[in-house]
């Protein structure tokens, strides 16, 4: 009676093992077939191989340029429009920015200048010789605002002053040019001089309640009884003429001034028949001149020559508040 084998599912009887000669055959088939293949790729195949290799070689290189090289410079390339597009916003935004510190310092040196011409400082410009050589034709000068107010003005003190007494011959309209409205506002910021033909500039030789005299016996003027030497007269010219003496009392809140240039100075004592007798109002007084500023070589400071009127005694109680009757240009 037959047994039953346990086997593979499937399968009505197990596989039988291979025996020798069956392995040798498959040996010398394999064998064969290996010395047939080593002969064709060691013979006529061998540009065949060859080529493989090669291929082989460019289809390694081509994974490499395909796939990683050409990947990057594909990523470089996409990535270059957005550093151009970064760059260029980060020059916008710098240039942005300096163009905001320059309009920042303008408005500042704008507002700024306005204030100094407004509070502290005017600059001015000289359009005669009446005060020369301290001033002269074309000078720039720069104005002490704060004086006569809250400082006190000094005698000898070079001083800015509206005419309001009529001196001057009305100013003739300038014609506007396409440009007149840059100067005009550079001028209201206090950017370049005034060069308004209605304002002054004489040397104060009388304060109120000085009493003011041409000439002594030596050809000098005189203030209080007091001699003066006054080194800043023009070469040549004299104190004043004594063919055209006066002599004056300075009333309260006014002032006697004459120019350094006494040949060409139509000063307080050309006005003495008009109706303000030659006197300015101190009100009138825009500020002391300090600095010649242009033409730089002949920058200075413009002092009040103490050592001038250092000797000159106060004028009486009565006279500085005109109490007493003044004296009358003779």
């Amino acid at each position: 009676m037959p047994q039953n084998i346990p086997g593979i599912p499937g399968e009505s009887e197990p596989r039988s093992p291979k025996t020798d000669d069956d392995g040798d055959a498959a040996g010398s088939a394999d064998r064969a077939a290996g010395g047939r293949l080593q002969g064709a790729a060691g013979g006529g195949d061998k540009r065949t191989a060859g080529t493989a290799s090669v291929g082989s070689e460019r289809h390694i290189h081509g994974v490499h340029s395909a796939s990683s090289h050409p990947a990057g410079h594909g990523a470089h390339s996409a990535a270059a429009p957005d550093h151009d597009k970064t760059a260029g916003e980060r020059l916008r935004r710098g240039a942005l920015a300096w163009l905001k510190e320059v309009g920042t310092i303008i408005v500042i040196a704008l507002v700024l200048s306005f204030l100094i011409k407004t509070f502290l400082f005017r600059a001015y410009w000289i359009p005669s010789g009446s005060m020369e050589n301290t001033l002269e034709e074309n000078d720039r000068i720069f104005v002490n605002l704060l004086v006569p107010r809250p400082f006190a003005l000094e005698r000898g003190d070079i001083v800015v002053f509206k005419d309001s007494q009529q001196w001057l011959p009305p100013a003739a309209p300038q014609p506007a040019g396409p440009l007149s409205w840059v100067k005009d506002s550079l001028m209201f910021v206090g950017l370049v001089p005034d060069e308004s033909q209605q304002h002054l500039v004489k040397r104060v030789i009388g304060l109120p309640g000085d009493r003011v005299i041409c000439c002594d016996a030596g050809g000098k003027i005189t203030v209080n009884g007091q001699p003066l030497n006054e080194p800043y007269l023009y070469p040549g010219a004299a104190p004043a003429d004594p063919s055209k003496p006066f002599d004056v009392t300075v009333p309260p809140n006014e002032l006697w001034v004459m120019g350094d240039h006494r040949n060409n100075s139509a000063d307080s004592r050309a006005h003495v028949n008009t109706p303000g007798k030659g006197f300015v109002p101190i009100s009138d007084v825009e500020g002391r001149a300090t600095v010649i500023a242009w033409p730089f070589n002949r920058l200075a400071i413009l002092g009040n020559y103490p050592d001038v009127f250092g000797n000159v005694p106060a004028p009486s109680p009565a006279a500085a508040t005109g109490t007493s009757k003044p004296s009358q240009g003779r």
